[in-house]
């Protein structure tokens, strides 16, 4: 068959050090793990391979297996209409440089063998268990669509909202789109948590919204956040600053950030002897504790405040439904000798003092959780509820087992936030998905059992959505192509020119698939 070559996605020096670190511990692991060897080499046709997903972890994976196995027919599933995911909906919109990576999402899509499905819901509109016949493998790479909750009282009060409902509503994410943040109530915010999410929620407050009209945020956004009243911003985090998740570029960032003041952090959070730090803790020490002058023209502030939980959320005496303050209570090191140590525990203190903050906006940012796909039972996928992913080998679904060489499910593969739990960057996510593809295509090369391939000698359809169109439609399924996502696209763009920036967004699946007819 013919070869393909596709140029493979842009990858920066730090990102490439990563990468050789990831690859040489991969190929001193062994990749057979439970599999018998098959027939997959005798199929006289391409690998079918449906990928579920298309965000980062999706089109890296694929383009690597597109890469090094250009013969592949490949089916991405989105469940909406339009592709990428995490780029689209979770990448700050002042943040355009880290969404370069979608322009080699697109080299990727415009391979012949590559086919999007979009607007059809994986488990809903279409069953696992009817889709599985007509492939020779499925890669999981859905994301993670919920929020963790904190579980305490007061949590819905009107006021109180998750930073990935904050972060979905000004990144037009349909879900959140025709939500309304508390902005106009009061003057100051509470964000609890302290990783980058966190941080970019606290820097769309502070800005100043002229800095943000030529970015892709949608125009309901701008013109709510320049009604804002917000002018106080604090992010707190349980533990210290030498176990916050944030990173060294948000946290200058913000610092940076005109008009705002950045309150001062306690010495006492730090170890007196900095150098004895490793870089990154030590550069970062640095920046929090540098001696900054109050800017007098500055009305805004910015703080991080260390060592509290919340307990409750308190409804305002004239509104019962409404935020008015946070109840804290404060912690404490297990071991105080321990505070440097980014894995230390901490505790409340031994007589619970409490610190209430006066607040009429609250965004719980304590991490994403990732959920079973409906009906992935169906097909005898194991997902872990308690961690939150689907249990795995090098990216190889594997049976629940303590033992690295559990038995894995041939043919069944998942990778990003599905594969390791909501955590990390695109970079890491990059790696994870290349350590996946690598996976399979080891499997393809050794002749490893695939989906439907038992010792009887029995195969896959290989029709892919060919088998299952017709089922979809008769269900009124309406999906869309990757040729309706480039006219998309480009609506977006020349409705953005008339505004003065990239692209104005559209932000219902209803206005989207109504340009299409």
């Amino acid at each position: 068959m013919t070869s393909i070559t596709i140029r493979a996605p842009y990858i920066c020096s730090s990102c490439t050090r990563q990468l050789d670190i990831v690859s040489l511990a991969l190929r001193k692991k062994p990749s057979t793990f439970g599999r018998t060897r098959r027939h997959v080499s005798t199929i006289q046709r391409p690998f079918r391979l449906a990928v579920i997903g298309s965000g980062p972890a999706a089109f890296y994976a694929s383009s690597k297996v597109l890469q090094k196995h250009p013969d592949t027919l490949l089916d991405m599933y989105e469940r909406l209409p339009i592709p990428f995911g995490l780029v689209r909906y979770g990448v700050a919109p002042d943040h355009p440089e880290v969404k370069n990576c979608q322009e080699r999402f697109e080299e990727v899509a415009a391979l012949p063998n590559f086919n999007f499905i979009g607007n059809i819901n994986v488990g809903v509109d279409i069953a696992l268990k009817d889709m599985k016949p007509h492939y020779d493998a499925i890669l999981f790479a859905y994301g993670a669509s919920k929020d963790r909750e904190l579980g305490i009282p007061g949590e819905d009060l009107e006021g109180v909202m998750s930073a990935r409902a904050f972060v979905g509503w000004y990144n037009g994410l349909p879900e959140y789109s025709h939500s309304k943040p508390n902005l106009e109530r009061g003057d100051e915010a509470v964000v609890i948590g302290q990783g980058n999410v966190a941080l970019d929620v606290a820097r769309i407050l502070l800005s100043d919204v002229d800095r943000l009209r030529k970015t892709d945020m949608p125009e309901y956004a701008l013109e709510l956040l320049s009604r804002s009243k917000i002018t106080k911003v604090h992010a707190v985090g349980r533990r210290g600053p030498m176990q916050a998740a944030f990173t060294i570029k948000e946290v200058r960032e913000l610092i940076n950030l005109p008009g705002v003041n950045f309150s001062p952090i306690s010495k006492e959070l730090f170890p007196a002897d900095l150098k004895a730090l490793p870089r990154p803790r030590e550069r970062l020490a640095e920046l929090l504790l540098k001696d900054r002058p109050a800017n007098p023209t500055a009305h805004k502030t910015f703080s991080l405040d260390f060592l509290l939980s919340p307990t409750n959320f308190n409804a305002s005496t004239s509104n019962s439904t409404a935020l008015d303050s946070i109840d804290f209570h404060q912690n404490a090191y297990v071991d105080p000798s321990d505070f440097s140590n980014p894995k230390a525990s901490v505790q409340p203190t031994s007589s619970p003092q409490k610190l209430t903050l006066p607040t009429t906006a609250a965004f719980r940012s304590i991490g994403y959780k990732a959920e079973p796909l409906p009906g992935i039972s169906d097909i005898s996928v194991p997902f872990d509820s308690k961690r939150g992913f689907i249990t795995n080998h090098l990216g190889r679904i594997s049976h629940p087992s303590p033992s690295p060489s559990a038995s894995t499910m041939p043919g069944l593969y998942v990778a990003g936030w599905a594969k390791r739990g909501p955590t990390g960057v695109i970079a890491s996510t990059m790696e994870d998905a290349f350590s996946t593809a690598d996976s399979l295509l080891d499997d393809i090369e050794a002749g490893h059992l695939m989906l439907n391939c038992e010792e009887d000698g029995g195969v896959s359809t290989g029709l892919g959505w060919e088998g299952l169109r017709k089922e979809a439609e008769g269900r009124g399924v309406i999906t869309t192509s990757w040729r309706d996502w480039l006219w998309i696209d480009y609506l977006e763009r020349e409705e953005g020119k008339k505004l003065g920036k990239e692209r104005e967004k559209m932000t219902s699946v209803e206005e989207m698939l109504g340009c299409l007819e």
